[in-house]
């Protein structure tokens, strides 16, 4: 061995027995991916900004809970009816029963069901408000989302009070059958008497929104309001597709394509929503 070969191996013998390897734990979930523009940012920072992308204003998906903070005065939220909980009237069975797919819904999200109802107040006027949450079960209306939202209707009709509900939802649960369905006429119904009293109700659409919340009391708001590029539609694109027979533009089904045509009022960033709203309800005073 020439010396310059062993002064070579005697180095890399002395690097390796002087550096020790250390193990650099990241904790899971600190950093978030834009889906949109990639950009990576700290999830604190994210959730600082409401849940939307810095740079592209990308607004990731959020929960039901994180809506009503970003959304009402601080301490003001009174649930109401939160206990009400769907059963299995059909004995629904696919892979596994439907009954026990609520339970793993109820234990993943700590809800009852896809939809959270209350009183609240923005800038100390008091609404009454309806969330739904997109983590249980797609926000399937079923029974229970269906009676919860026509209870918080019925009540802000008593009480005189403005209504906004934010949806976010696959459209009826298949696993309550003709049950689901109803739901779309018993809440029309409801929103019907509270408009004769001359009442607010405002519907902010999140994506996605779909199938029979589309159908029904998500397009019947006086003021209809969606977050940007939000997925809005009743049918699926291909089934619309292959019932025309004909291609459907790129953005169709967008808040952008329907606020050019006339299906929505306002296109409003998660970020702006707080404020906006404040201003909208002034003028209804």
């Amino acid at each position: 061995m020439s010396l310059s070969e062993w002064l070579v191996t005697k180095r890399k013998v002395t690097l390796k027995n002087n550096i020790k390897e250390t193990k650099l734990k990241v904790p899971e979930g600190l950093w978030v991916k834009c889906n949109s523009c990639g950009f990576l940012m700290n999830q604190r920072t994210l959730n600082n900004n409401f849940k939307v992308c810095p740079p592209c204003e990308f607004h990731f998906p959020t929960s039901s809970q994180d809506r009503i903070i970003q959304l009402l005065d601080i301490n003001t939220w009174q649930p109401l009816n939160q206990n009400l909980a769907s059963t299995d009237p059909l004995g629904f069975y696919d892979r596994k029963p439907y009954s026990n797919r609520l339970n793993d819904m109820r234990n993943k999200t700590g809800l009852y069901d896809a939809v959270q109802t209350g009183l609240g107040k923005i800038d100390n006027t008091l609404i009454a408000l309806g969330v739904m949450d997109f983590r249980f079960m797609g926000g399937s209306m079923g029974s229970v989302v269906g009676e919860k939202l026509t209870r918080l209707i019925e009540k802000a009709t008593t009480m005189k009070i403005p209504i906004i509900i934010l949806c976010a939802s696959g459209g009826a649960r298949m696993q309550e059958g003709m049950l689901s369905l109803m739901q779309m006429a018993k809440i029309s119904s409801a929103l019907q008497k509270h408009q004769s009293c001359q009442l607010p109700y405002f519907t902010i659409l999140t994506s996605p929104t779909t199938g029979g919340v589309t159908a029904s009391f998500a397009m019947l708001g006086d003021l209809i309001i969606a977050e940007p590029n939000a997925l809005i539609a009743f049918a699926g694109r291909r089934v619309i597709e292959q019932t025309i027979r004909e291609d459907l533009p790129e953005n169709f089904q967008t808040s952008e394509y329907l606020f050019k045509h006339g299906f929505i009022d306002l296109i409003i960033s998660r970020t702006q929503l707080r404020n906006k709203f404040k201003q909208i309800l002034k003028l209804y005073k």
